[in-house]
Parts: structure tokens; C-alpha cells; sequence
């Protein structure tokens, strides 16, 4: 009588992927793609409220806080373009969805479009964050990147609040509206 024997598992190697585990490379691609989208949608942000408060005090100050989006812009740009990321395909719902957003906070006043700001980038420097975290020691360039950019996005943050954002009355229900809608940005161009 022969002894059966059954066949022996292989281990996975200390490198290989586990089932349902993402590849570090589609990670960095999901970043690539929601930062690129987020940078340009603050850039439409920009553009509405600067087609509202154009040359005013307030709007010559988001005019130098939208060239910084500018230049963040160009950076994930080149990284789509480096890396063969597919952006996003709600691009075109960003463009508009942004540009209305930034006109009608800027259409209800400078305190609401300094209160859309603040949202807008204390739920981006909390993204920035976690990317930051998910990085750890990989990737030290795009790590090095985003942090100058949580810093420039914290900085936008406080300009905002000392212009008057938490002044506004209905700053509390604007503020939670505008980040929910800002997560949910960050959800979807991660995705589509």
C-alpha cells in the first residue's frame, strides 16, 4: 500500500503580492491620479472666485494662492505623463463643478469664499497627510513633492482663516458641506 502524499503549498515569497493586495505601483498611480484631479480642481476653485472678486484685496490674494495651484498642477501633470497614469475621467465634472463652486462662495462674499478655501484645504492637507504616511520610506521624491504641497495647501488654509473665513455666520454648515463634498471628490477620482 502506497502512502499518498499531498501536494506541498509554496510559500509566498517575503516580495509577493497577496491576494486582493494592491501592487505599490497602482497605489502611487491612485495618488498620481486624485492629486492631479485635486490640484485642478482647486484650480477651477481659483477661477471661479477670482471671476467674481477679480481685483479686489481678497482677489489678490487668491490670485498668488492660485499661482501655487498652478504650479502644483504642472507637477502632477508631468507625473501623468511620466508615470502613464490615467487621470481621472470625472475631469470634465471637476472643471465645472469646481469653477461653480469657487463663483458662488465668492458670490455670497469674501468670507465665504475664504470659508471655501479653509474646507477645501484642511481636507486636502489631510489627504496629503495619509499619502504621506502611506508612503513611509518608498518613493522619496513624490513623497518630498506632496509634502511641499501640504505645506503650501496649509498655508492657503491659514490665509483663509485670517481673512475672516470663521467669521461667517453659517461658517460651521458651509465648512461641513464643502469638505463632504471635497471627500467625496477625493473617493470617486481615486476610482474613476
Amino acid at each position: 500500500m502506497t502512502k499518498k502524499t499531498s501536494p506541498r503549498r509554496k510559500k509566498p515569497s517575503a516580495g509577493a503580492r497577496l491576494p486582493g493586495q494592491r501592487k505599490s505601483v497602482d497605489v502611487v498611480a491612485r495618488m498620481i491620479r486624485v492629486d492631479h484631479a485635486g490640484e485642478f480642481g482647486a484650480q477651477r476653485i481659483y477661477a471661479g472666485q477670482l471671476a467674481v472678486l477679480g481685483d479686489t484685496p481678497t482677489g489678490i490674494t487668491i490670485k498668488k494662492m492660485a499661482r501655487q495651484e498652478d504650479e502644483h498642477l504642472a507637477a502632477f501633470e508631468k507625473l501623468i505623463a511620466a508615470r502613464r497614469v490615467r487621470p481621472t475621467a470625472l475631469h470634465p465634472l471637476w472643471h465645472v463643478a469646481g469653477f461653480l463652486l469657487g463663483s458662488a462662495t465668492a458670490a455670497l462674499g469674501e468670507k465665504a469664499a475664504m470659508a471655501c478655501t479653509v474646507a477645501v484645504e484642511e481636507t486636502i492637507v489631510e489627504h496629503y497627510g495619509k499619502q504621506i504616511d502611506a508612503l513611509g520610506d518608498d518613493e522619496p521624491a513624490l513623497r518630498q513633492l506632496i509634502e511641499k504641497f501640504r505645506a503650501d495647501e496649509n498655508q492657503h488654509k491659514d490665509i483663509g482663516q485670517d481673512h475672516g473665513a470663521e467669521d461667517l455666520p453659517y461658517y460651521p454648515l458651509l465648512r461641513a458641506l464643502i469638505r463632504a463634498g471635497s471627500k467625496t471628490a477625493i473617493w470617486l477620482s481615486e476610482r474613476v
